[in-house]
């Protein structure tokens, strides 16, 4: 069984999509999705330009060989460019592997440790008030856990994934990253330590202990303000505190973990186990971010999800909007099998179009995803649908404190 084609196709509802579709001489095809967002073109470029050349002829099969081919077979290795390439070629072969054995793909992992994993939504707010609306209309779908985002008081901008406005609450508000240049957000961590702890502790006193809370930082503390904020929330009973400080510097969570038990998400921005090892083993982490397109695909996410279940670390994957139904699909698979799940974030904009474009038979209820019986992944893309979207350029704001000093995004 050969590889004979693979395409590459940028473009979709209201993001850029990177999608592969890897071709076999046995008529099977797999998808895999190579979305770096804000960046998407670069992924697609070294698809199209140097991998897929290198598929062609290869047994779709031998996915451990042509992972270790990608990763171990370029001098320059890692990083999310080369990653997000690799991922959406790994993810792709599994998908094939699957649809061969005929058989849902969390099955070639072990099988199902559990019918729905649990998904938590994202509530924001322009200040408490619009907050506590917008955590309300999510408690009210089901859902059974929510990270929530507050716009600061006497903050100059809107902060980290906060409306400018009340009124733009839950799925209504979507940020918009349009345009080649960035758009500026201003920082001040006096002013977040001041008021975010209480507004966390009132967001558990109004909707009681179930409600399982998560709040990012978003790289914004130095290590001693980390440690003191993760302390002063620690009577709020966090499901976890995302990000606190900056990943490059990974001995800031030894400052952590020595003055508070509030539990630590990070890993989103990782590309290998390599970026998390030290965090594992050492187990200054709770839960690992990393993602199935970021992370290389299946086949190395996999590793460390096994390496975390040996240290107590539970999975917590990213599932911002520039993950593709199809990375979410894989995600989901995983989800499905971990005996170390423990939660999944889910934004994935669920559209008309994107449904179209992407159809499947996963499914959301009650606040869980419950993955399809479907060979394969359980996910299609339609090149008809497909050929409406051209790529259109974004990025991400940029953030600088008030004197006028970049700071972390």
């Amino acid at each position: 069984m050969k590889i004979t084609d693979a395409q590459v196709f940028v473009g979709g509802p209201a993001k850029n999509y990177v999608t592969i579709k890897i071709m076999t001489d046995a008529g099977v095809y797999g998808l895999g999705d190579a979305t770096l967002n804000n960046r998407e073109t670069l992924p697609a470029a070294y698809l199209t330009d140097y991998l897929i050349s290198n598929l062609i002829g290869m047994d779709p099969r031998q996915s451990e060989d042509i992972w270790q081919f990608l990763y171990r077979g370029a001098y320059f290795r890692g990083g999310p460019i080369a990653m997000a390439a690799y991922g959406a070629i790994d993810t792709a072969l599994w998908d094939i592997k699957a649809k061969l054995a005929g058989m849902p793909l969390y099955q070639l992992f072990g099988g199902k440790s559990r019918d729905g994993a649990l998904v938590y939504a994202h509530a924001a707010g322009a200040d408490l008030a619009d907050l506590m609306t917008s955590i309300a209309r999510y408690v009210d779908q089901g859902y059974k856990a929510v990270r929530v985002q507050c716009g600061i008081p006497g903050m100059p901008t809107a902060s980290y994934a906060v409306p400018e406005t009340a009124g733009q609450t839950g799925a209504d508000f979507i940020t918009d990253f349009s345009g080649i240049r960035p758009k500026t957000e201003i920082w001040d961590t006096d002013k977040y330590m001041r008021f975010m702890p209480d507004a966390l502790g009132q967001i558990r006193d109004k909707f009681g202990p179930d409600l399982k809370i998560l709040h990012d930082v978003h790289h914004r503390l130095l290590p001693r303000e980390a440690a003191a904020f993760a302390k002063a929330v620690e009577p709020v009973g966090l499901y976890w505190l995302e990000d606190p400080t900056p990943a490059e510097d990974q001995d800031a969570l030894k400052l952590i973990r020595q003055h508070s038990t509030t539990p630590i998400a990070i890993g989103e921005v990782f590309n290998t186990i390599w970026d998390c090892q030290k965090l594992i083993e050492q187990e200054l982490i709770d839960f690992i971010r990393i993602a199935v397109t970021y992370g290389g695909g299946i086949t190395h996410v996999k590793r460390i999800v096994d390496l975390a279940a040996l240290h107590h670390v539970r999975t917590g994957f990213h599932g911002a909007p520039s993950h593709s139904p199809i990375s979410m699909a894989a995600q989901a698979h995983l989800n499905a099998w971990a005996p170390n799940f423990g939660i999944q974030e889910y934004l994935v904009l669920g559209t008309p179009e994107c449904d179209a474009l992407f159809p499947s038979k996963h499914y959301l209820k009650d606040g869980l995803f419950y993955v399809s019986d479907d060979p394969g992944l359980g996910v299609d893309f339609d090149e008809g649908e497909a050929a409406q979207y051209e790529y259109k350029p974004g990025s991400h704001p940029v953030v600088r404190l008030q004197d006028g000093t970049l700071w972390n995004y």
